[in-house]
């Protein structure tokens, strides 16, 4: 059941939907764009590529459980 739950999750995901799972948080895509970043070791700056990163975002009842 975890497995199927989870897959559903992920072919929402890969159609550029947001998933939310009430009392525990939400799923969210986000789009970023080019950007020069810089290598720490040699200082070197590098472009970065627009890329679509996921992000979670806890929901308040879960944050209160976590910090009690």
């Amino acid at each position: 059941m975890v497995e199927t739950i989870l897959q559903h999750m992920s072919d929402a995901l890969s159609q550029g939907e947001n998933v939310k799972i009430s009392g525990f948080g939400t799923f969210l895509l986000r789009d970023k764009g080019e950007r020069i970043g810089r290598n720490p070791k040699t200082g070197v700056e590098v472009p970065i590529t627009p890329r679509r990163v996921m992000t979670f975002r806890a929901s308040q009842m879960l944050k209160d459980r976590i910090t009690d």
